[in-house]
């Protein structure tokens, strides 16, 4: 559907005159509003694009007073049946900034609610619309374009609150110093943003030292540039320029700041002494210590290089003195570098000059460089004597005789005056030295093995002091040259020689150590003498080692060779040393076999497999003796006769061998009644038959008497069954079991006779009693207890009649 919108805008010329401050207060221009209808073809103003409407944008004045204004209105001619209602929408209406127009919706009138700000929103872009009651669009919305027209309600403004420069002393008209900068936040594209900058006032300083216009400023760029000579810092340091920058082309609103110019400096000003004679007095014998001071005077800028001294002299050929720059007073501290000596000069007389670190300029007046004289007179004083070295040096050898002199003339006085010389440091106490003429002789011989020995060097320390108590020390680095002073001795001294050592080339390794140093030490020689060279020789192996070996073949034994070892030393040292050399049968791997080994190796005699057979046929004989005796023990065993000794029967064998050590053993019918001793005897439960009592005690056999000090029938504890196969552990075996003993309820108390129970019949190891039989002690034989062995040596030593 096409746009058909009737714009009511303002009549008359909108582009119009923009009111200056001064004329917001003259009375505005009427605005008169006419309605105008887009779909006619001669409508002013309106142009068609396309089926759109293109509306000029409406422009406002900002800071308007009039307040509410009405600024167009819009208005539909299509022929509607109802009622239409006009809406607005966009910034300044439902978008921030809000509330600044309006729209009456049946009119269709747009006006602005409050004054407009262009510095914060120069333009609005609008949308209107025409609705049915019901909220329908009757037409396509309408673009409403709104621009803020300029005031010139802003200030210029500078961009510093003071701007600094600086400018060379002495420079020419037109030099540029500085650039200085306003703003206005006015449109630029108007003639309220168009700045024009001045100069309002100068000030020097100090105060009224230059009284003319030194400095101009361009009015459209704000360049500021010199105007005038005689810019000189020695008599204005800086100047403060008042500023002012106006809009409107230098006719509106004004705004003033400030520009601070210093005055840099040149070096147009050469250093001078100040004064230019100089006296000082120096120490003989010193160095690197100050003797005096010199000034200068500069005009130039303290602190900088136009201002800093450089100091020379200009005869010092010797290099005796130094001169620097002292930096926070600029003077010049002259020192002494070399010990002066008065007895050889007593004055100097040294010519200084100075310039400035930086060159002088071109405009500095020309002038010839300036110098001083200063006189350094020397102060004798009284001189520590002097060493004619240090260190002192002597070399001599370790084996030195006692009272050789080793150095003479160490040092000297330069006041001449008698000097007195001592030893400080001598920790060896080797040394000697005469108080008077410092002569350094040998107390005794040196040593090279001394822990104060160090590098073949020898260290000690000497002191000579003069007449007035200077004194001064020296080291003395005494070099010591090794002598022979010992013979080497040999080792070892006893070893092992293969009998067939000529044959396989091998013998006993020998070598020798030397407490000398080389080269008084290896190379060693190695000789025999004549009379022992018929059966060994000895080989060089190599400087320090030689092998000792049999020319022939030796019997085996032990022989003594003995030896000659001599050193490489000057003159050459030997000692004699006796070699204890045992020659024996060798293996494979020239090792010594035993006697044993060295028989079943010998290629002389049977062969081994003879002797292989030969042995295992004793060892056949020896075990077929012993399964005869053992027949014959276990023949014997059986028959003791009963009433005889257990250890003893009718034969005097040594039956050691014979006993035997029983595990735990079944029940058999025969034990059953041997240890049936459950049973208590009760004197009505007596056995009438004859031969039921015990024949010891009288007790029934199988009855016991009753303990007391026991509960009855209580179990018994565990005796131990099996002995120790360790003899060591019999005591402990027999221990454990008396304490079971004591501990069971069930046997007869200790305090009661022995009682005897039957023991089984045909026990071949006899019966027990024999050894409490009537026989006296001269009856039996106890020889053979001596045969049994250490263990039984004290029952032997019991029953030994003797």
């Amino acid at each position: 559907m096409a746009v058909r919108m009737v714009v009511l805008w303002l009549l008359g010329t909108l582009l119009c005159q923009v009111w200056s401050s001064a004329e917001t207060h003259q009375k505005e221009e009427e605005l008169q509003l006419q309605a105008v209808y887009p779909w006619r073809k001669h409508s002013s103003g309106i142009v068609r694009v396309k089926r759109d409407w293109i509306i000029p944008p409406i422009r406002v004045l900002e800071n308007s007073k009039q307040v509410p204004e009405d600024l167009v209105q819009i208005k539909s001619d299509k022929i509607f049946t109802g009622e239409v209602i006009y809406k607005l929408e966009g910034p300044g209406v439902d978008q921030e900034p809000k509330n600044l127009f309006e729209i009456d919706d049946k009119t269709g009138v747009i006006r602005s609610k409050r004054p407009l700000d262009r510095e914060k929103h120069n333009s609005f872009t609008l949308k209107a619309f025409a609705l049915s009651p019901s909220g329908e669009r009757l037409e396509n919305p309408t673009t409403i374009e709104i621009v803020v027209l300029d005031q010139n309600d802003n200030r210029p403004a500078f961009t510093q609150k003071q701007f600094e420069g600086t400018v060379s002393e002495f420079s020419v008209p037109g030099t540029s110093v500085m650039s200085v900068l306003a703003t206005d936040a006015d449109d630029p594209m108007t003639e309220n943003a168009a700045l024009s900058y001045s100069i309002i006032s100068q000030e020097s300083i100090p105060a009224s030292a230059v009284t003319k216009t030194m400095f101009g400023i361009n009015n459209q760029t704000g360049a500021i540039y010199t105007r005038d000579v005689g810019l000189d810092r020695e008599v204005v340091k800086s100047f403060r320029l008042k500023l002012q920058v106006a809009d409107m082309g230098g006719m509106g609103l004004t705004s003033e700041g400030v520009a601070v110019i210093h005055v840099s400096d040149i070096n147009n000003n050469a250093p001078q002494f100040s004064p230019a004679q100089y006296r000082v007095m120096a120490v003989e014998n010193r160095q690197d210590y100050e003797i005096g001071r010199v000034n200068v005077t500069d005009k130039d800028d303290r602190g900088t290089g136009n201002w800093e001294a450089k100091y020379s002299i200009i005869n010092d050929l010797n290099r005796n003195f130094a001169i620097n720059t002292d930096p926070f007073t600029n003077q010049g501290v002259l020192t002494v570098v070399k010990a002066l000596d008065y007895e050889t000069q007593h004055e100097y007389v040294l010519i200084l000059s100075v310039e400035n670190l930086n060159p002088l300029s071109t405009k500095a007046p020309n002038l010839p460089v300036s110098t001083a004289t200063v006189t350094v007179t020397v102060v004798n004083e009284n001189e520590a004597p002097h060493f004619r070295e240090d260190p002192l040096q002597i070399v001599v050898p370790e084996s030195v005789v006692p009272g050789t002199l080793l150095k003479a003339n160490i040092a000297y006085d330069p006041d001449h005056s008698d000097l007195r010389y001592e030893i400080s440091r001598d920790p060896e106490k080797w040394l000697d030295i005469d108080r008077n003429t410092g002569d350094i002789s040998a107390r005794r011989t040196f040593n090279m093995r001394s822990p104060h020995v160090k590098n073949n060097i020898y260290t000690a320390v000497v002191k000579v002091t003069d007449a007035g108590g200077v004194s001064s020390t020296a080291t003395l680095e005494i070099m010591l040259k090794e002598t022979n002073d010992f013979p080497p001795l040999l080792y070892p001294l006893s070893g092992t020689v293969c009998r067939d050592a000529a044959e396989k080339n091998s013998g006993l390794v020998l070598s020798a150590v030397d407490e000398d140093f080389p080269p008084h030490a290896a190379p060693f020689t190695f000789e025999i003498p004549d009379d022992m060279s018929t059966n060994w020789t000895v080989i060089q192996v190599n400087s320090t080692h030689a092998l000792l070996q049999p020319l022939v073949d030796l019997e085996v034994g032990e022989y003594a060779v003995t030896m000659l070892v001599s050193d490489s030393g000057s003159p050459v040292l030997s000692a004699y040393a006796q070699v204890n050399v045992t020659v024996c049968i060798c293996d494979s791997y020239g090792d010594c076999k035993s006697e044993v080994a060295a028989i079943f190796g010998s290629s002389v005699g049977i062969s081994f497999i003879a002797l292989i057979i030969i042995m295992a046929s004793i060892a056949l004989l020896l075990l077929l003796l012993l399964l005869a005796v053992a027949v014959t023990s276990c023949g014997r065993r059986h028959h003791i006769k009963k009433g005889t000794g257990l250890l003893v029967g009718d034969s005097e064998d040594d039956i050691r061998d014979n006993v035997l050590n029983y595990d735990e053993q079944g029940g058999g019918e025969e034990d059953e009644n041997a240890f049936n001793i459950d049973m208590l005897w009760n004197p009505h439960d007596a056995p009438s038959t004859p031969g039921s009592y015990c024949p010891v005690s009288g007790y029934p056999r199988g009855k016991q008497p009753l303990r007391k000090d026991a509960p009855h029938n209580l179990p018994s504890p565990t005796y131990p069954r099996r002995p120790p196969a360790d003899p060591s552990d019999i005591e402990d075996y027999i221990n454990d079991g008396l304490e079971a003993a004591d501990h069971d309820p069930n046997v007869p108390p200790y305090d009661t006779a022995l009682i005897y129970d039957y023991e089984g019949e045909g026990s071949l190891a006899g019966s027990l009693s024999s050894i409490a039989s009537g026989s006296s002690d001269e009856d039996q034989d106890y020889d053979y207890l001596n045969d049994w062995g250490p263990r039984f040596q004290k029952l032997a030593n019991m029953y030994d009649p003797r």
